[in-house]
């Protein structure tokens, strides 16, 4: 019999975890549609509201909305801004305050002194 090594091991190719990204694997779906959304909200009252000449509408428009777009394609820490903006509303509705009894200071002096 023909004693034949198996090579076992494949090559992954490099999209292969491209699913649901867009511009080749750089963003997320979700990240893509959040800074549409967040675009849209904040360009089309600038654009309405500026009472301006073009030029300077257009300018306060791209030093605005180019890092808010950035910024919402990236998201923070690998998550995207509503997720984030979620993690902290959850945060601050379920935090809770914890209450310590105090050890030392003037009630444990008071009650040393009535008993000595």
């Amino acid at each position: 019999m023909d004693d034949k090594e198996f090579n076992n091991i494949f090559a992954i190719p490099v999209n292969y975890t491209d699913s649901g990204k867009v511009l080749g694997g750089m963003f997320e779906l979700r990240n893509v549609i959040e800074a549409v959304i967040l675009l849209i909200a904040v360009g089309y009252p600038e654009l309405r509201l500026i009472p301006m000449s073009g030029t300077v509408r257009l300018i306060v428009m791209v030093v605005t909305l180019i890092p808010l777009a950035i910024f919402a394609l990236v998201g923070i820490d690998g998550e995207s801004l509503f997720q984030y903006a979620g993690h902290i509303a959850k945060y601050i509705l379920n935090k809770r305050k914890l209450h310590f009894r105090r050890i030392g200071g003037r009630n444990v002096q008071t009650e040393t002194k009535e008993q000595g």
